[in-house]
């Protein structure tokens, strides 16, 4: 064999050994010669991260009371209506309290209601949290509970999770007693009537937007009606004296009915409320004018 001849067959030879291992340690890497480069700009997609929901046990304990369960009362993000179905575990949570109460007419129970600023407020009170701790409490009122034993507040909850768009219990209680406040209702009564709630709006609407003063004369005649025995609200209609007596009659007490409903549908007894019309009898401002007469159509919403 010719020195050229086994030039060209060591060539060839090391082209093949060379392929071979190639190939061998780039399998072992798990990468072939056909990888494409990874581009070290390019960002990593990163599956988001979804948080768990919350949910709050009806728990109280204290004053010699426990009632522990991890059902509650459920409601809608934005809404304060409790949601069905109800746990019966919960019933007898609130049959617990029911004794409680019975045992020695001092007990009493602080409801609070948790609500997010994210929330969207479409009661009449200050707050969802205090919305929804109203409803509880009527719940609980129904179950024979007496209101003047149940406190409701409410509290920022910022860290509250939904899920499905519903909050699962963000409802808290606190075991206590009930204090002489026959003088703190008196300062209340007071308030009230020396600075009743006064709206303005026209018949046939189907909303009443308050503001956060107004807002809180609901709360705090509800709190009223809630802790003094035969207390009552009145929702007066009032007109200017434009066109026929009879018909602003008429309108003044279609409005006070309207008034009184939207009381009624944001939690407090209808027995309590009475609604009724003066029309144009009792004027705080000059007809003569627009700006007056405007003054003058309102309801009046006080204690009695």
């Amino acid at each position: 064999m010719t020195k050229k001849l086994m030039y060209l067959l060591g060539i060839i030879i090391t082209i093949l050994v060379g392929t071979y291992f190639y190939y061998t340690c780039c399998s072992c890497c798990g990468n072939t010669a056909t990888d494409t480069p990874v581009d070290k700009n390019q960002e990593q997609v990163k599956t988001p991260v979804v948080p768990e929901a919350t949910s709050y046990p009806f728990s109280l304990e204290g004053n010699g009371f426990s009632y522990t369960t991890n059902d509650n009362f459920n409601f809608n993000t934005s809404g304060f209506a409790i949601l069905d179905p109800l746990s019966k575990k919960v019933d007898t949570g609130v049959d617990a309290i029911k004794k409680y109460v019975e045992q020695d007419p001092n007990n009493a129970v602080t409801i609070t209601g948790y609500y997010k600023d994210s929330e969207t407020n479409n009661s009449a009170f200050p707050n969802l949290g205090i919305a929804r701790a109203n409803t509880v409490k009527n719940y609980m009122v129904a179950k024979g509970i007496p209101s003047s034993n149940l406190n409701i507040t409410g509290q920022l909850k910022e860290d509250m999770v939904a899920k499905d768009s519903i909050y699962l219990g963000p409802v808290a209680y606190t075991v206590g007693v009930n204090e002489d406040n026959s003088e703190q209702m008196s300062t209340l009564y007071q308030k009230i009537k020396d600075n009743p709630l006064v709206l303005h709006f026209k018949t046939g609407e189907a909303a009443i937007n308050l503001t956060a003063e107004q807002r809180q004369k609901i709360a705090d005649i509800s709190i009223y009606l809630d802790k003094v025995d035969g207390a009552l609200c009145t929702v007066i209609g009032h007109t200017d004296n434009t066109g026929d007596r009879n018909k602003n009659i008429s309108l003044g007490l279609s409005r006070a009915e309207f008034a009184k409903q939207y009381l009624v549908n944001n939690g407090i007894s209808a027995t309590k409320v009475s609604a009724s019309s003066k029309g144009p009898d009792v004027p705080i401002e000059t007809n003569d004018t627009e700006e007056g007469r405007a003054k003058n159509r309102r309801t009046v919403v006080t204690l009695k």
